[in-house]
C-alpha cells in the first residue's frame, strides 16, 4: 500500500471552505504528492516540475494550492489546465468543481467532440478555471472566446502523454498566447527528452519534485507475464481471464480494429465486455465508460490512445495483449491499476518469441522490473480452479443461512444421494466458463524458440534472425496499404500473424512501399488467408492481388541467393550490353551538341 502522510489537510494553510469540501468527500490524509506540493509554500512563486506515477493523487496536488489563491470575485479565467484526453479533462474539471463549489468558483471544460456553443456560454458566464485538451483550448484562444490576460497559473497535466499524442505545436502556441504567467506547473509520469526540452523552453528555473525512483516498480501492483500460443492467442486470453477472474479489467490492444474484434469475441464467449477506441463518438465513449463504472460490463478493451487519461476506480487487472511499443507504454498501461493505494494486477500476454523480445527490452532499459513468468493456464487447470471457486462460493452461501440444512441431511441419507448431488451440480455448475486446451501448443513454441536461439548462438544470432521461410507452394499477396497508411514492417507482420493465426515462420519476404505492401506467405498461410480475409480487412489490410510465391529461399543477412554460373554469365552480358547502349547514347548526345554549336557559329 502507498505510504500516506499521517497528518491531515488541516495542517496546511488552506481555506476553511476547501477543508470542508475535502471532509465531505471523505479524504482523511493527503497522499505523498499532495504533501510534497502543499508543504512547500514557496512553490507558488516558482515554476515546478513534478514527476509522479499515474493514479498518485496529483489532481488534488495542483487543484488545492491554486484554488486556495484564486479570486472568487474575478469573472475572468485565472487557472488553465491542459490535459491529453477528453476523459481526463472532464475528470479534472469535476475535481475542481466539487472542490471549489463553496468558493463559488466556476469551471469550464473545453474539449473536442462536445458542443462549442455550450463551451462559449460557460466562458461568458465567468469561469475562473479552464480545463481542456490542447486542440480545443487553442481553438478558443484563436476565436477570441477564451481571454488569457488574467490567467496566472498554467498546469500541464500528464505532459509526456500530450507530447506522445503530437500536441507539442498546440502546447507551445498556448504557452506563447498566455504570455507571462506567475507559474507554470508540469506534471508527468516520465521525463523523456521531449518533456525536458519543453520545460527548458517554457519554464523558468523550475523546482523539481520526484516521487518515483524506478517508475516500473509499483509496490501495489503484482506483475505477471503469461506465455500464450501464437496460433491461439485469443484462446490464451480467454484462459487467463477465467483463471484470474478480474472484477474490473482493462485489456490493451494494438489497433482500433483489434479492440472491437476482441470485445465482440469475448461477448460471444459469455464475458461482459465492451470496446473504446478513437473511431467512436464522444457519446459512445462515455457510454462505454459508464457501463464499466456502473458494473454493466466487467471488461473494457482499449487502445493506448483511447485509454490515456481514463480515471476509473478499482480496476483490479490491466491485461496487455501483445508487445507494447516500448517500456514506457508498458508502464503507462500498468498505471491504470493499483491507483490511489489500491492493490492491482498487471498482466502481459506474449508469445514465446515476443517474450524473448520483451525480456531484451527490459534488459536494455536497465530497469529493475521483475515479472513472474508462466505458461498460460490450460483447460484442465482452469477446470480444477473453477471447481474450487464454485465450492467456496456454495459454502459461503450455506454459512449465511441454515434454511436448507434439514433438507440437505434428508437428501444425503437416501441411496440416490450421489445422483441427486450430480444433478444439482449439472444444473448449477453447467454455465461456468471452460477454458481451451493450449498447453501443448505453448510448450511446443517454447521448445522451438529455445532451439532457435541455441541454433542462432551456434552460428551467430544474425544468421538466424534474417532467415526467410521456404515459400514453395505459398503465395505472394499484394495489399493496397503501405507506409502512407501508417504501416511499418513490425506492425504489419504482427497483424498478419494475429489475424491469420499463423506463426512468424509462415511469413517470407515483406516489401513495404508508400501505397502498397507485398508479403510472401507459406502454403499454410495461403490457406488461412482464404478463410480470414475479412479479419484482415477489419485490421485495415485489404488484399489487392494474390499470385504464387517464387519459392526461392533468401537470406537477407547475405543478400539474395548467389546466382549460378549461367546466370552470372547472363548478368555480365547484360551489363556489357547496357554499357554499350549507354556509350552509343553518349556519342549521339555529343554529336547533337556539336551540330548545335556549328549552327550558332554560322549565325554569328
Amino acid at each position: 500500500m502507498t505510504e500516506e502522510y499521517q497528518g491531515s489537510f488541516s495542517d496546511f494553510n488552506l481555506k476553511p471552505t476547501l477543508l470542508r469540501a475535502i471532509e465531505r468527500k471523505g479524504f482523511e490524509h493527503p497522499m505523498p504528492v499532495q504533501t510534497a506540493v502543499l508543504e512547500d509554500d514557496g512553490l507558488l512563486d516558482n515554476d515546478v516540475i513534478v514527476q509522479a506515477k499515474t493514479g498518485s493523487g496529483k489532481t488534488l496536488a495542483f487543484a488545492l494550492p491554486l484554488l486556495n489563491i484564486a479570486d472568487a470575485q474575478e469573472r475572468e479565467p485565472q487557472i488553465l489546465v491542459l490535459s491529453p484526453t477528453r476523459e481526463l479533462a472532464q475528470q479534472t474539471a469535476r475535481e475542481f468543481a466539487w472542490l471549489g463549489a463553496d468558493l463559488g468558483v466556476r469551471v469550464a471544460t473545453l474539449v473536442g467532440g462536445l458542443d462549442m456553443e455550450r463551451q462559449i456560454r460557460a466562458l461568458r458566464d465567468g469561469a475562473a478555471v479552464i480545463v481542456g485538451t490542447p486542440g480545443r483550448v487553442l481553438d478558443h484562444i484563436r476565436r477570441g472566446t477564451l481571454r488569457t490576460e488574467d490567467i496566472h497559473s498554467v498546469v500541464l497535466d500528464e505532459g509526456d502523454h500530450m507530447l506522445d499524442m503530437g500536441f507539442r505545436d498546440e502546447m507551445e502556441a498556448i504557452l506563447e498566447a498566455v504570455g507571462s504567467v506567475d507559474r507554470t506547473w508540469l506534471f508527468s509520469a516520465t521525463m523523456p527528452d521531449e518533456v525536458l526540452s519543453l520545460a527548458k523552453n517554457y519554464l523558468d528555473a523550475p523546482k523539481k519534485i520526484s516521487l518515483v525512483a524506478d517508475i516500473t516498480a509499483h509496490s501495489e501492483i503484482s506483475q505477471r507475464a503469461y506465455i500464450i500460443p501464437s496460433r491461439k492467442r485469443f484462446e490464451g486470453l480467454t484462459n487467463v481471464l477465467i483463471w484470474e477472474n478480474p472484477s474490473r479489467s482493462l485489456i490493451f490492444c494494438g489497433t482500433k480494429a483489434e479492440t472491437q474484434d476482441i470485445a465482440d469475441r469475448l461477448c460471444d464467449n459469455g464475458f461482459r465486455a465492451t470496446a473504446i477506441h478513437g473511431d467512436m463518438s464522444q457519446r459512445e465513449r462515455n457510454n462505454a465508460l459508464s457501463a464499466l463504472r456502473g458494473g454493466r460490463v466487467a471488461i473494457l478493451v482499449a487502445t493506448d490512445v483511447a485509454a490515456r487519461g481514463l480515471d476509473i476506480d478499482a480496476v483490479s487487472h490491466v491485461i496487455q495483449y501483445g508487445m507494447p511499443q516500448n517500456l514506457e507504454a508498458f508502464v503507462h498501461r500498468s498505471g491504470r491499476t493499483g491507483r490511489a493505494g489500491h492493490e492491482g494486477s498487471n498482466l502481459i500476454l506474449l508469445t514465446s518469441r515476443e517474450a524473448h523480445q520483451f525480456k531484451g527490452m527490459i534488459a536494455h532499459s536497465g530497469s529493475k522490473l521483475k515479472l513472474e513468468w508462466m505458461p498460460a493456464p490450460d483447460a484442465a487447470e482452469i477446470e480444477g480452479q473453477s471447481r474450487i471457486r464454485f465450492e467456496n462460493n456454495i459454502l459461503e452461501h450455506a454459512l449465511e443461512s441454515n434454511e436448507f440444512d434439514e433438507w440437505a441431511h434428508e437428501l444425503l441419507s437416501r441411496e440416490e444421494a450421489p445422483t441427486l448431488v450430480a444433478g444439482l451440480l449439472a444444473k448449477a455448475y453447467g454455465d461456468q466458463p471452460s477454458g481451451y486446451s493450449i498447453r501443448e501448443d505453448v510448450q511446443a513454441e517454447m521448445d522451438r524458440e529455445k532451439g532457435r536461439r541455441n541454433e542462432g548462438r551456434g552460428r551467430g544470432e544474425r544468421g538466424d534472425r534474417f532467415r526467410r521461410a521456404d515459400m514453395t507452394g505459398g503465395v505472394a499477396v499484394q495489399f493496397s496499404q503501405g507506409r502512407s497508411d501508417g504501416w511499418e514492417v513490425g506492425p504489419l507482420l504482427g497483424s498478419l500473424c494475429r489475424c491469420l493465426g499463423i506463426g512468424r515462420e509462415d511469413v517470407g519476404n515483406i516489401k513495404l512501399r508508400d501505397s502498397s505492401a507485398t508479403v510472401e506467405l507459406s502454403q499454410r498461410g495461403a490457406e488461412m488467408l482464404d478463410a480470414r480475409k475479412e479479419r484482415l480487412a477489419r485490421d485495415g489490410l485489404v488484399a489487392a492481388s494474390v499470385r504464387p510465391a517464387s519459392g526461392e529461399r533468401r537470406d537477407s543477412a547475405r543478400g539474395d541467393r548467389k546466382p549460378q554460373r549461367s546466370e552470372r554469365s547472363f548478368f555480365r552480358e547484360r551489363e556489357r550490353d547496357r554499357e554499350f547502349r549507354h556509350g552509343k547514347q553518349r556519342d549521339r548526345e555529343r554529336e547533337a551538341q556539336r551540330g548545335v554549336r556549328k549552327r550558332f557559329a554560322k549565325k554569328d
